[in-house]
């Protein structure tokens, strides 16, 4: 019997000293892994009469507009758009400019210093599961970009509702981005 409690208790200390060895405690939050940018692969450039994979009739649906006029193409493509006005949000007609851009070897970080040293209001976001920010800026009218890490660089969407000084840019332009996050060649 006494050979049974002195295995016992040599268990019992042998155990305690191994969970208290291996026992830690760490703080902080948990994270999700983070894979990097979900499509290293893929380019977002001008390519078949289509900026970041969007054609303009895509963009003038994104955001709800009558017409589009697309100045310029290549590695930056311009807009104009208008919507008459008639919808509850926009009760007056609006023009709209719109600047999409991908730059093949950028880096967030850098454009988000850009934007915040132009005096942008930043905001990380998360669109299409690519890391992105908005940034607000009210010079010449209610404008903001929406840009995200994507493929081997980062695209921008940038929305500035032209002479108004009220509107929300920055959802537009996260509906132009998460269109391009989205589209498929």
């Amino acid at each position: 019997m006494r050979r049974r409690v002195r295995q016992f208790l040599i268990v019992a200390v042998t155990a305690t000293g191994t969970v208290t060895a291996c026992s830690q405690t760490i703080g902080g939050t948990a994270q999700r892994a983070d894979p990097g940018v979900p499509d290293p692969g893929r380019s977002y450039g001008y390519v078949d009469d289509r900026c970041g994979l969007l054609d303009d009739s895509s963009v003038q649906a994104t955001l709800g507009a009558d017409e589009v006029t697309r100045p310029y193409s290549g590695a930056v493509c311009q807009y104009i758009l208008s919507r008459s006005g008639a919808a509850p949000t926009a009760p007056t007609p609006t023009t709209i400019d719109v600047t999409f851009s991908w730059f093949e070897a950028g880096s967030l970080d850098r454009e988000r210093e850009l934007a915040a040293a132009r005096g942008a209001v930043v905001t990380n976001i998360v669109v299409e599961r690519h890391h992105a920010f908005s940034a607000r800026r009210d010079i010449t009218g209610a404008a903001c970009s929406a840009t995200a890490a994507a493929g081997t660089g980062v695209l921008s969407w940038w929305v500035q509702y032209r002479g108004q000084s009220s509107g929300d840019p920055c959802a537009d332009a996260q509906k132009l981005l998460s269109a391009t996050l989205r589209a498929d060649l």
